[in-house]
C-alpha cells in the first residue's frame, strides 16, 4: 500500500509550540512512529509538510497521478477555512482521513469548525500523535475494503 500523510503549517515546529496543546514530542518524533507504523503494515508511507497552503494543494493533486491510495491529512489552521484545500481533497477517489492531535472539539470556536471534514471518510481527534497511528490502521482498512 502507498499511504501519503500530509501535515499542514505549523507541525513541523511540534515539541516547540504550545507544548501543553500538543506535547514535547517532536516532529522527528512524529516521523519515526510513522516510519515504524509503515514497517509494521508492510507499507510505503510517504510524509509531507508544508506551511503554505498551494504546496499543500499541489501534492494532493499529485497523489491523483503517483500511485498514492490513501491520504492522511492534518491541515492545521488550514481546516477551518480552506476552502481550496477541501475542493481539491473531494477531486481526488482515494481514501482520505482528516487527523488532529488536539482534541479540536473543546478547543476556540474556530477551531471547532472543519470545511474540510466533509470530504474526507474519518476524522480522528484528540488522541495526540497516536491518531495517526489510528488513522493509518483506518486508511489501511478502507483501502482493503474497497480493493
Amino acid at each position: 500500500m502507498n499511504l501519503l500523510v500530509i501535515n499542514g503549517p505549523n507541525l513541523n515546529f511540534l515539541g516547540i509550540r504550545e507544548k501543553s496543546v500538543y506535547g514535547t514530542q517532536d516532529y522527528h518524533d512524529l516521523l519515526t512512529m510513522i516510519g515504524e507504523k509503515g514497517r509494521e503494515k508492510d507499507c510505503q508511507i510517504e510524509v509531507f509538510q508544508s506551511n503554505h497552503e498551494g504546496a499543500i494543494i499541489d501534492r494532493i493533486q499529485d497523489a491523483y497521478r503517483d500511485g498514492t491510495q490513501g491520504i492522511i491529512i492534518n491541515p492545521g489552521a488550514f481546516t477551518h477555512y480552506s476552502y481550496a484545500i477541501r475542493d481539491a481533497l473531494a477531486s481526488v477517489p482515494m481514501p482520505k482521513i482528516e487527523i488532529h492531535i488536539s482534541d479540536i472539539t473543546k478547543r476556540e470556536a474556530f477551531r471547532q469548525v472543519s470545511v474540510t471534514r466533509e470530504v474526507c471518510d474519518g476524522q480522528i481527534y484528540g488522541h495526540g500523535l497516536a491518531g495517526y497511528l489510528e488513522a493509518i490502521d483506518e486508511i489501511c482498512g478502507l483501502i482493503e475494503k474497497n480493493s
